[in-house]
């Protein structure tokens, strides 16, 4: 690592230590020329081959940029953003692979930004896979709707589940 002051090759590491989420290292350096210390943080590389094959490095910050067009009007604020955007990069480096295609960062959008609000899912969604008909937006409404009544029903069973364990649980007695 040269020095960021006098450009010196070689530089000495005093401490290492890893980032709160575990996502990067970051590392005091001192170089032994001019003796000044720096930083410097060591992250994993996660690049996006886009459809032209050009090859680029990961950006949540596209990721914001690209969603934020479908929540435009929407109850969404920049925090909710950053917070998908992180989502989905951890579901990305998560699944072991250091390049992966655009489309597929794409469809890993669409998983956190329906939690987040279903008519920018849709808006994103009809863009990302091409809706060409109202039937297309049907559909994906139908999909929705058919979710939430089913995660509504895990709910209820959920509930009801505990409230049955809740009423068999034996009463002790108090003997005097």
């Amino acid at each position: 690592m040269h020095c960021p002051f006098c450009r010196h090759p070689d530089s000495r590491v005093v401490d290492s230590r890893t980032s709160e989420d575990g996502s990067a290292i970051r590392r005091r350096r001192s170089c032994p020329k001019c003796m000044k210390r720096f930083t410097t943080i060591e992250t994993a590389s996660l690049s996006v081959v886009k459809r032209s094959g050009v090859t680029e490095p990961f950006s949540r910050e596209k990721v914001i940029n690209g969603v934020r067009k479908a929540c435009q009007g929407r109850p969404v604020s920049d925090d909710d953003l950053a917070l998908l955007a992180q989502k989905v990069e951890e579901s990305i480096r998560s699944m072991g692979i250091a390049e992966l295609e655009a489309y597929e960062v794409g469809l890993t959008i669409l998983g956190p930004l329906r939690e987040l609000d279903e008519v920018a899912y849709l808006r994103f969604a009809s863009v990302y896979q091409a809706f060409e008909s109202l039937e297309d937006f049907e559909d994906a409404i139908v999909l929705l709707r058919k979710e939430r009544e089913d995660q509504a029903q895990a709910s209820e069973r959920s509930a009801n589940a505990a409230a049955e364990t809740e009423n068999s649980a034996p009463e002790e007695s108090i003997e005097d």
